[in-house]
């Protein structure tokens, strides 16, 4: 059944069906019941491009993603992205992963909300400053950050709890009795990596324990520069009791690196990941500081969107969820 049928069997107009099929509100509750249980009834299903012009919209969602080469084979980053496609799906819209060079990202956004190609924009990988953000927030383009930010503009947000998550790290580590701990970190000027420095530091500080600056490791993101930061560690006198990695791509890095080098992870030198490791690709049970159900978050900020789209405003839906830490068999007790 089609629209025009639609309407000639309830006895009312085209405009009138089309209105309460795509939620005006000029038009009363009882037709719009009316107008739906009949639909329903009928199986009648609106064209997605008919009501996408209707409501002046593309019923599209996208990122612009800066793509590194380990993301397609990241699971947390595929299992966000499925949330999102999946509840999108079902929504009758579609998600669009555009990959762009580092330096040429702000370009893309500009392009794309001059084109009004999307109704709206994840965006990952926050950075303390975030000048896309800042465009967007001025744009007046819907937008859901994966991160928060140092920007005063109210804008949607998802995250994590990263300064929760590193004080877990750390209080284990220092209840297993140890006092040289090292940090290897993502690029600082991303949010989360900052965010997770900072709560390091203040820990150590808060139980007296010193912050060496040898120990201190950034711009790590991938198995590779992991390797080499674990391989610096490893050269220092004296070398850490216990490593913290605030990101799971690096963490595998630093297992090999610590394999290659015959240490017994959990004894000679401990070690917690933040993120959850494939066992196959870790050949241990790592200690990790988990973000539960990845796929869920997806499915939030896409829900956070829909929001967004029907009129909550931004400041409203800015949602922090808290990381939990998974006991396993790379934290032990301090032995020197």
């Amino acid at each position: 059944m089609n629209l025009k049928s639609l309407a000639k069997t309830l006895g009312i107009s085209e405009t009138t069906v089309s209105r309460a099929l795509n939620g005006y509100p000029e038009v009363s509750e009882r037709t719009r019941a009316r107008v739906l249980a009949a639909a329903k009834a009928a199986g009648y299903r609106p064209n997605p491009m008919a009501r996408s012009l209707a409501v002046g919209r593309t019923n599209v969602i996208g990122i612009i993603y800066p793509l590194h080469p380990n993301d397609l084979g990241d699971p947390m980053f595929m299992d966000i992205v499925g949330g999102m496609s999946e509840t999108l799906e079902s929504q009758q819209m579609s998600l669009v992963l555009s990959p762009v060079p580092g330096d040429k990202e702000l370009n893309a956004y500009q392009r794309i909300v001059q084109g009004r190609r999307v109704d709206g924009l994840v965006i990952g990988r926050t950075r303390i400053f975030d000048e896309r953000i800042a465009f967007l927030a001025k744009s007046g383009m819907p937008f859901v950050a994966h991160g928060r930010t140092q920007l005063n503009e109210p804008h949607a947000w998802f995250d994590y709890d990263n300064e929760a998550g590193m004080r877990l790290a750390v209080k284990r580590l220092i209840a297993l009795g140890h006092k040289r701990i090292a940090l290897i970190s993502a690029p600082l000027e991303m949010n989360f990596a900052r965010q997770r420095c900072d709560s390091f530091i203040e820990t150590m500080q808060a139980a007296d324990l010193p912050v060496a600056p040898q120990y201190m490791i950034e711009n790590t993101i991938d198995r590779r520069s992991a390797y080499k930061a674990t391989q610096q560690l490893l050269a220092c006198e004296p070398r850490p009791s216990a490593i913290i990695v605030d990101n799971h791509m690096s963490g595998v890095g630093v297992v090999r690196a610590l394999l290659d080098a015959k240490i017994d992870i959990g004894k000679e030198i401990s070690l917690i990941v933040w993120g959850e490791m494939e066992d196959s690709l870790a050949g241990y049970n790592v200690t990790t500081v988990h973000q539960p159900e990845p796929a869920k978050a997806g499915v939030k900020m896409v829900e956070m969107m829909l929001a967004l789209l029907d009129g909550t405003k931004a400041e409203k839906l800015q949602v922090l969820w808290q990381p939990v830490l998974f006991l396993g068999e790379t934290a032990g007790v301090c032995l020197d």
